[in-house]
């Protein structure tokens, strides 16, 4: 619920403010829409699942679950790298050449990380790589114990970690060192604070807000991935189901933090945010014991 209701906020002001929309915020948009199809593709099944005590529709749905989770968190992974890069550029670039990155080379961009997920996801429908169940049963993902039972699965397990996990993680990583360094640089450079121009200050934001939506995805993820390696060099019952399976739900529930991120640091969307309360009406009306049910006391969602 907080997915959908958090990003569908994000996508109805990207809309809303598409005219306005710069460059490197069409990757944002591009996050949200990766977030909001793994909600709306995933979790149904997922929680049905879950009340069912047991994986639902058999192995037609596994695989199905499993390309979609693939499909959209590699996407996801792909275009925090990409923010990463472009702020990079942004952040060392001066004005004149920063604004050579146009909207028509993000859509360029978005479309390859895109496709590339695809690539990855349609891979061991193609015979590399395997699906299957997780080790508690009610989720599927990729195979992680074919790593030593196959060459086939260690071979794309090894090159799916390094091209779409360690690769982009280290740019994600270096890319926010150069930053960080690019920033305190140029903070040395200036001895009165108070002469800091605000296009300095709103590139700081923007970056620490960037910064914290990476973070807050690679360190959700990382327990998962913790377990999913454990289980590649050891059997799937040397973990109980409940360690395998929180790692499972905290890295789902990664796709619910950036709309609160966007709220905390960004103006413009708080601004859009609560015209879309009065745009749609969202009021909780408060009845005192005092009063009938003809004089309702009126009090705005806060959102």
């Amino acid at each position: 619920i907080l997915t959908i209701l958090g990003n569908s906020a994000v996508l109805a002001t990207a809309v809303k403010r598409s005219s306005l929309l710069k460059s490197p915020e069409l990757l944002t948009v591009n996050l949200a829409v990766a977030d909001i199809g793994m909600a709306l593709s995933m979790y149904p099944l997922a929680i049905a699942s879950a009340w069912n005590h047991a994986w639902l529709g058999g192995d037609a749905s596994c695989v199905y679950y499993a390309l979609m989770g693939f499909l959209f968190g590699v996407c996801s992974m792909m275009t925090l790298c990409a923010m990463a890069v472009i702020r990079l550029l942004v952040t060392n670039s001066s004005k004149s050449s920063g604004s050579k990155i146009t909207k028509n080379t993000v859509c360029i961009l978005i479309a390859f990380i895109w496709l590339y997920s695809l690539l990855w996801a349609i891979l061991p429908l193609l015979g590399w790589g395997y699906y299957g169940p997780e080790p508690f049963g009610i989720s599927c993902t990729i195979a992680w114990s074919k790593f030593h039972n196959s060459p086939n699965g260690f071979s794309f397990i090894l090159s799916m970690f390094l091209l779409c996990t360690l690769v982009p993680a280290l740019t994600i990583v270096a890319c926010y060192l150069g930053i960080a360094w690019r920033v305190h640089k140029a903070y040395q450079e200036i001895q009165n604070i108070d002469r800091i121009p605000n296009a300095a200050k709103l590139e700081k934001k923007l970056t620490l807000m960037a910064v914290l939506i990476s973070v807050g995805f690679l360190s959700s993820w990382t327990p998962y991935a913790a377990a999913s390696f454990w289980s590649i060099f050891n059997s799937g019952d040397s973990l109980q189901p409940v360690v395998t399976l929180l790692p499972c739900l905290f890295a789902k529930s990664s796709t619910a933090y950036n709309p609160f991120i966007y709220y905390v640091f960004s103006k413009t969307f708080r601004c859009e945010v609560r015209k879309l309360q009065c745009c749609c009406g969202w009021r909780v009306h408060y009845f005192s014991s005092d009063n009938s049910a003809e004089h309702p006391v009126p009090t705005t969602w806060s959102g």
